[in-house]
């Protein structure tokens, strides 16, 4: 049984909320029952721990691009995994619908028809609105067929990586052109038709995208193909 499709919160505090009430839920009893393995729950635990650590940084006087930008990862590196939860470990059965409402989700009408595989890839349009800033416009599905059901583009994942010399806001580096998306070290979730990237102390290097589909199921089931690889310098 699945449940309400815009299940994860948009606003980093309330996916703090979410999180932090999913590990008092899940005690080492529960986990049993539900059969989350003791790994599992710790990557989940150490990757909350981080991004709610980062955001009160980010909020604060000491602020930095660095910061901000690792805040930015921590988030998305702890959407991914609650994703993963969610499809692989919160399901009925062995779950109640009243164990799905204490984790603050919904269920669904099971009369709901199920939600289709992404077929479609997906381009987008590169521009340079300032000096090392790059952003992806008019996010779109190449040509106009493969979409049989619009919640399969739920939303865009984009991957990307750059060259040059590790950094402490980039550590990984792409070392020759990739063959496909799943070459590139870092991705962000968008739900947007546009995505802007800001790449300080970047100006020079080049930067590959590439983009996906993705439903709201989460794992392999949710993910389409891998669209054209885009590049660009960075200015």
């Amino acid at each position: 049984m699945s449940y309400n499709t815009d299940w994860y919160p948009g606003r980093r505090t309330d996916q703090i909320v979410l999180c932090r009430n999913w590990i008092s839920i899940m005690t080492a009893e529960v986990r049993t029952a539900w059969g989350i393995p003791q790994d599992q729950f710790t990557a989940l635990n150490t990757l909350f721990a981080a991004a709610e650590t980062l955001l009160e940084k980010a909020q604060g006087s000491d602020r930095t691009p660095v910061i901000t930008e690792q805040c930015r990862e921590a988030f998305h590196e702890l959407e991914a995994k609650a994703r993963f939860f969610k499809s692989r470990y919160f399901l009925v059965p062995p779950l109640t619908n009243g164990d799905i409402v204490e984790l603050g989700l919904t269920p669904q009408d099971p009369t709901h028809t199920p939600i289709p595989k992404p077929e479609a890839q997906v381009e987008a349009d590169l521009t340079f609105p300032g000096i090392h800033l790059v952003e992806l416009k008019n996010i779109r599905a190449v040509g106009t067929q493969g979409i049989p059901d619009p919640r399969s583009d739920y939303g865009v994942r984009i991957f990307y990586g750059l060259s040059g010399e590790p950094t402490d806001t980039y550590r990984f580096r792409v070392n020759e052109p990739p063959k496909k998306g799943g070459d590139l070290p870092y991705s962000v979730f968008t739900r947007r038709k546009k995505e802007r990237f800001d790449f300080e102390g970047e100006s020079g290097s080049r930067v590959w995208f590439c983009l996906r589909y993705e439903n709201s199921k989460g794992g392999k089931e949710g993910e389409g193909p891998f669209g054209p690889i885009l590049t660009a310098i960075i200015p």
